[in-house]
């Protein structure tokens, strides 16, 4: 029956008449993943309309230099920066073989009178790449936006536990303990810094200006009679006009691909630190002492029903690691200039999951207090066993000063210490390792004492006021000097 079902299902394709609309591939980066704001940083409309200001900007330049460019040409090119026929401009490529000329075309037939000086002097480059960082630039500054707002967002999180006692991992083996709020704010270290690398960036990101063919100036040098001075003026001015203060003082056809490296790298480290923090939030929501946003119709598994699956700090370190991947190609385009130039040529929608994430993280604060209340005896008993650890165990410091042999002692520990944890691991029984110590009298003199060695707040030194001092000196100044991003509006979803 299944057979006969199948003879006439085309297993391997579909017809050409159906899903019309639905039949071209579409890269998930974009069409699932990529935020609106910065789809449209590098969409076709930002592009082509950042080509025509550069052209506006160049021309009224020249004209300020003193070139024969009328008011009525620049003012064709201002009214029409936005009307751009991109059928038009596709059959100007298609013809041109051409992608700028296509533009310059497209651009000349709406603004008529200006055709014969748009372009004048420059290289395709001038267009291509100098858009390439300006879009760099506003993209910058949008990821630095969203590394505000989950700055912001995991500062309340620090502050609210940050006094919450919780079992530290080292080896991913149960440590000495720390704080909720403590392990935070090692999250938030590593996105300060790559605020502070974003921000250099933003500061230091040079314009490609107005260098001509080969970087040399020479048809500018040409245009202007061979004054220098004035070559050097058109660049500041272009400069300038496209919002820019410093430019290359030196290039090729291109810019420098070293500073596509930069950026890419910057980006690589705002996606380590995505995916460290999402790590360890995937491993805490396996043992259960924090979930991250679950919506009510959310559904974990196809197959299990009632599964809560990690599903946004999965996809941050899918996408983190896709992210992470990207410097080598960089460096290996730089590398691969040759001489003046060849041909060799998706970090916000992961802050917005960190901050979608972080809004919604839920903390089971009696689950961590099971998990450290396991752990907490070996911990007691461990703790500052010598003068070099952080502190001293409160059983052997004291039975050392009532008289006790502090070797005797510490052996006695490590002997109770083995009993109980193979309670723990092989019967399954709760840790009796306390009960141990009261009925050995080499500790008669701390028996009294036992409940103070087991609360937590005594094992968490200084998590607490590191805490209220990180926040305080170094995640405050900068949420006040950005607390314009704070309150901006996240307009997409998050596809989970």
């Amino acid at each position: 029956m299944s057979r006969e079902l199948f003879d006439d299902v085309d297993v391997s394709g579909f017809p050409d008449d159906v899903l019309n609309d639905h039949q071209k591939y579409e890269h998930p980066l974009v069409a699932r993943y990529a935020t609106k704001e910065m789809s449209a940083i590098f969409s076709p409309a930002m592009k082509f309309t950042t080509w025509r200001k550069l052209w506006l900007a160049l021309a009224a330049a020249e004209k300020d230099l003193g070139l024969d460019i009328s008011e009525e040409q620049l003012q064709q090119m201002k009214d029409n920066l936005y009307n751009i026929d991109f059928a038009k401009a596709d059959e100007f490529e298609a013809k041109f073989r051409h992608d700028v000329m296509g533009h310059v075309h497209a651009f000349g037939d709406v603004a008529e009178k200006a055709m014969p000086i748009i372009h004048l002097g420059a290289t395709s480059c001038y267009v291509g790449d100098n858009t390439d960082i300006i879009q760099m630039k506003e993209a910058l500054k949008l990821v630095q936006s969203k590394l505000v707002q989950t700055l912001g967002i995991l500062k309340q999180f620090a502050e609210k536990h940050k006094d919450v006692p919780t079992l530290g991992f080292t080896h991913y083996q149960p440590a000495q303990l720390t704080t909720v709020g403590k392990r935070c704010t090692l999250w938030m270290q590593d996105l300060l810094m790559d605020y502070e690398r974003v921000t250099y960036e933003l500061e230091n990101l040079p314009m490609r200006g107005v260098k001509g063919t080969t970087g040399t100036q020479a048809t500018f040098l040409e245009l202007f009679n061979g004054d220098h001075d004035k070559v050097k003026e058109l660049n500041v001015k272009v400069c300038s006009l496209m919002g820019f203060d410093k430019w290359v003082s030196v290039s090729g056809q291109t810019y420098s691909r070293k500073i596509d490296y930069h950026v890419l790298s910057v980006l690589s480290g705002i996606a380590q630190s995505a995916y460290k923090m999402c790590g360890d939030i995937r491993l805490l929501a396996n043992l259960k002492e924090v979930e991250e946003p679950f919506a009510k119709n959310q559904i974990g598994s196809s197959a299990m029903a009632y599964k809560r699956n990690p599903m946004r700090s999965e996809r941050v370190c899918s996408l983190a690691r896709y992210v992470m991947s990207l410097p080598p190609s960089a460096a290996n385009t730089h590398a691969n200039q040759w001489f003046e130039r060849t041909l060799d040529d998706t970090v916000d929608v992961i802050l917005n999951l960190l901050v979608n994430i972080a809004d919604g993280m839920v903390l089971w604060p009696n689950v961590v207090d099971k998990h450290v209340r396991e752990e907490l005896p070996f911990m007691a008993t461990e703790s500052d066993s010598m003068s070099t650890f952080r502190t001293v165990d409160l059983a052997l410091r004291k039975g050392v000063k009532a008289g006790g042999d502090r070797q005797v002692l510490h052996e006695a520990i490590r002997v109770h210490s083995m009993a109980a944890g193979a309670v723990v691991k092989g019967e399954g029984k709760p840790n009796d390792l306390m009960e141990r110590i009261a009925s050995d009298p080499l500790f008669v003199a701390v028996h009294n004492k036992l409940d103070q060695l087991v609360d937590p707040k005594l094992f968490i030194g200084r998590s607490k006021e590191q805490v209220e001092e990180f926040l305080a000196d170094d995640v405050n100044p900068v949420l006040e000097k950005e607390s314009e991003h704070l309150d901006k509006e996240v307009v997409d979803g998050v596809n989970v």
